[in-house]
């Protein structure tokens, strides 16, 4: 099934950058049916585990996020770009493929000890979820996994995850 929804994602080209192929997912999203579907498959791996949280990466991570806290039952925290949170935070300065960026989350939104899934919609090099995941476990998160729709294999993003442990629906 994985397959027919990755049909569904669109290649566009030469964006943000010029040599970039980004994975657009708002064609997956626009289909109710593919939607619904891909929410159920990510969703199913973790009922059981107690995740207490997803944390939800800007911006399509929220949309990911917010879907399968829904179905797990769980709180969904949001991670944004700086200046986006009206309350104190935490910041983390990452490298991008095409440059730097910096992130941020409420540092009263994760507590000791709880239960986090990090999701987004595609792992690329990995920069942006590594640096989430260094503000989880700065707050003290348990992270049980990051998930993602779609990961770009070559790019071997996984790596600068570890030792968590990685899900991708889907492999570009």
């Amino acid at each position: 099934m994985p397959q027919k929804l990755k049909k569904i994602i669109r290649d566009v080209p030469d964006f943000p950058k010029k040599g970039i192929v980004f994975k657009d997912i708002t064609t997956l999203l626009k289909d109710a049916v593919s939607f619904q579907r891909m929410v159920d498959l990510m969703s199913h791996r973790y009922v059981g585990k107690g995740i207490d949280l997803v944390v939800g990466i800007e911006a399509r991570g929220f949309v990911v996020g917010a879907a399968l806290a829904y179905k797990l039952g769980a709180g969904i925290v949001i991670v944004r770009k700086p200046g986006k949170l009206p309350h104190k935070t935490y910041k983390a300065t990452y490298e991008l493929e095409y440059g730097k960026d910096s992130l941020e989350i409420h540092q009263d939104a994760i507590s000791h000890g709880h239960k986090i899934l990090i999701a987004d919609d595609v792992l690329a090099t990995g920069g942006t979820a590594a640096a989430v995941v260094g503000l989880v476990k700065k707050m003290g998160g348990n992270i049980i996994e990051c998930a993602f729709i779609g990961e770009i294999e070559a790019l071997n993003g996984r790596k600068k995850l570890e030792p968590h442990p990685v899900f991708s629906l889907m492999k570009f």
